[in-house]
């Protein structure tokens, strides 16, 4: 029997183990953990890299103990945590002690990576080496069980400190935030409990509490700790404070607050600007976050990467092409930011949503190092402008490229697929999320079941629906929609109470789209009970519910409720007009409808697209020629309303039908010029 041993001489000698006594290398190697000696025919030794190496081959030596120490935070850094734990077991039998800084690497991996059983393990090995006590590595312990979710196991942490520092308490605010808990009641425990035992909060604890604050219900406490970093006079020295408050009171819709607080910032870094920037595209404010842009170049604090990311998607928003031109002239002046991918899609995505599909493909094609990301941006800038083939063809033309589809990519071409009834392409990347095991993902899942929807497959996406472990409230609304659309309006009253029955609770959404399946099925009952729950929700004060509310009303044949409903609103829009208009179409009350179409008018409200398609539809039903083709020449007078050649054969069929055959010709010219 030969033992063969796969260790170069170069990495023995690295642990202090000779080849000049053999006999001493086989009892070393036999006693290492998982190491083998097999019976192998004589061949050529196969040359290893360092690091399929270990643990499987490790050699040790208790004089160099640190050489043992990178190894393991080596491993920390690539997250091969089983690898790194099989080191620490094999230390642990033969009594090497561990340093603190190896287990903080290991922590810091089990933390990014969520694994919680190595976590746990990393932790025996703690208390093994007597480390139990040790600050710094407890509150490593603490944000890693608090980021895995496990609040109980990062309490006990604390509670069993000798000493109540602060660091661990940050590390468990810190956790929350990681992990996304937002329970207010969670958090006031957490920091009433921290003043309680008389910890000293610093900086970064109300930092953590402020981040917890925002966007949740819990602005009163914010204003509280407001208040009391201004009695402890912390605010006016930490311009960290400063920006978490004013993040707080935008992403809570306190811009006054969040603008006052600003103002007495007197030495403003990019930092706080970018809050300031980012909280009024959070709000909607596009023309002021661009406002704020220009005015922080004026005063010498050029945009960085981040600022340049949040500023290109509110370009494009607002359609500011040249703007968006100069931001991109910047990019290129500093070099550096024009290699950084993540900026070059969010050029693709700006001049794509600016129109300029030109631009945007230069831009892309310069790139020389295409990602996921990128393909994902011009596939997207290719739907939003209509050009929906070339978006399905970019998947295999990324894939020739080397680069593979992400669910963010997947979740951008399915509603494609949708759009052009493209059912094949749409089954091969449902096989392609099969294999890729990008399911259970319930945003996937609702595309798909959309998807199928679309292309007329119901029981495809019935089976989608039903293979779901976790629903949510948009992939019950999704399938919903997907019996309605296909004209099962009993089964979609079906769904609606077994969504019931499974505890979730409709949003508008959903609670709009029952309202439609109970006007074409006639359920006045039934859909007086939904309008009752929106009144008692507030839900009918949303232009889309109530709109929904009126058309109902009207396929009942109760217009007079319709027009109360209509009376009662305090501000309408275009929205809740055409829907007034629709409900007396519905009725039969064709030329009240028109009449109502003419008040909208003069009361100075626009009508969309949506609006004469409806009011067209209604012509149709009534035989009102005349008033169908002046409503067509008004629309074509119309500046931001575009006649298609829909509308002309709707108008042509209706001058035909009535026997006008000389003016359909004279239309049906036209719609040839046009095209």
């Amino acid at each position: 029997m030969e033992a063969e041993c796969l260790l170069r001489p170069q990495i023995l000698s690295k642990w202090g183990v000779h080849l000049s006594n053999p006999s001493n290398l086989i009892s070393t190697l036999c006693s290492l953990k998982n190491f083998k000696i097999t019976r192998r025919s004589p061949k050529p030794l196969k040359k290893y890299k360092d690091a399929q190496l270990f643990p499987q081959s490790l050699p040790l030596h208790t004089k160099n103990p640190h050489v043992v120490y990178k190894d393991i935070q080596r491993f920390a850094r690539q997250r091969k945590l089983k690898e790194a734990l099989a080191i620490l077991d094999y230390l642990e039998q033969e009594g090497i002690p561990i340093n603190a800084t190896t287990f903080s690497s290991l922590l810091t991996a089990c933390t990014r990576s969520k694994a919680l059983t190595e976590g746990k393990q990393i932790h025996v090995h703690i208390r093994i080496n007597g480390l139990e006590s040790n600050e710094f590595l407890c509150a490593k312990l603490v944000e890693m069980y608090a980021s895995s979710g496990c609040m109980d196991d990062a309490k006990q942490v604390i509670e069993e400190m000798p000493n109540q520092s602060v660091y661990p308490w940050n590390a468990l605010l810190r956790g929350s935030v990681i992990k996304g808990h937002r329970s207010t009641q969670e958090l006031l425990q957490i920091y009433s409990r921290m003043r309680e035992l008389g910890v000293e909060l610093n900086e970064y604890s109300f930092s953590c509490l402020i981040k917890c604050f925002a966007g949740s219900p819990a602005l009163k406490q914010g204003m509280k700790a407001h208040a009391l970093l201004m009695k402890n006079g912390l605010l006016s020295s930490s311009e960290l404070l400063m920006t978490s408050l004013i993040d707080m009171y935008f992403k809570s819709g306190k811009i006054r607050f969040a603008w006052q607080l600003f103002s007495e910032i007197e030495e403003r870094d990019v930092v706080a600007w970018g809050a300031m920037i980012a909280g009024f595209a959070h709000n909607r404010l596009r023309w002021e976050s661009l406002e704020f842009t220009r005015w922080m170049s004026s005063e010498g604090i050029q945009p960085n990467s981040v600022i340049l990311t949040m500023i290109l998607p509110v370009i494009g928003e607002v359609s500011a092409r040249r703007l968006g031109q100069e931001v991109h002239a910047y990019v290129i002046k500093t070099k550096h930011y024009s290699k950084q991918q993540f900026i070059q899609s969010a050029l693709v995505d700006m001049y794509c949503k600016c129109g300029d599909i030109g631009s945007g493909r230069r831009v892309f094609y310069a790139s020389m190092n295409r990602n996921t990301v990128l393909w994902t941006a011009l596939m997207s800038g290719y739907a939003s402008s209509g050009r929906l083939e070339q978006a399905l063809r970019c998947i295999p033309w990324m894939q020739q490229e080397g680069v593979r589809p992400d669910i963010v990519t997947i979740a951008t071409v399915l509603p494609v697929c949708g759009e052009l009834k493209a059912l094949k392409q749409g089954k091969e990347l449902h096989v392609f999320i099969v294999k890729n095991r990008f399911l259970p993902n319930i945003s996937i899942s609702t595309s798909l079941i959309s998807m199928y929807s679309k292309c007329q497959r119901l029981d495809s996406a019935c089976k989608v629906f039903n293979a779901m472990e976790k629903r949510n409230i948009i992939c019950w609304t999704a399938m919903l929609e997907s019996y309605l659309n296909n004209g099962c309006s009993h089964d979609a009253l079906r769904m609606f109470r077994s969504m019931q029955d499974s505890k979730q609770r409709p949003d508008s959404v959903a609670m709009a789209r029952m309202l439609d399946a109970c006007g074409s099925l006639s359920y006045l009952k039934l859909g007086k009970e939904l309008h009752g729950q929106l009144l008692k929700r507030y839900m009918d004060l949303v232009p889309y519910v109530t709109s929904a509310i009126i058309k109902f009303y009207g396929r009942c044949d109760e217009i007079q409720k319709s027009k109360l409903v209509f009376d009662r609103i305090p501000a309408r829009g275009s929205l809740t007009w055409t829907a007034m208009i629709e409900a007396y179409g519905c009725a039969g009350l064709y030329r009240e409808a028109l009449d109502q179409f003419k008040r909208m008018k003069s009361k100075g409200f626009e009508p969309t697209l949506f609006t004469f398609n409806v009011v067209l539809s209604i012509c149709s039903k009534a035989e009102f020629v005349d008033e169908a083709v002046r409503l067509l020449n008004y629309m074509r007078q119309k500046q931001g309303v575009k006649t298609s050649e829909e509308h002309y054969a709707f108008i042509i069929d209706l001058l035909n039908r009535a026997g006008r055959v000389s003016e359909a010709e004279r239309f049906i010219s036209q719609r040839s010029a046009m095209i």
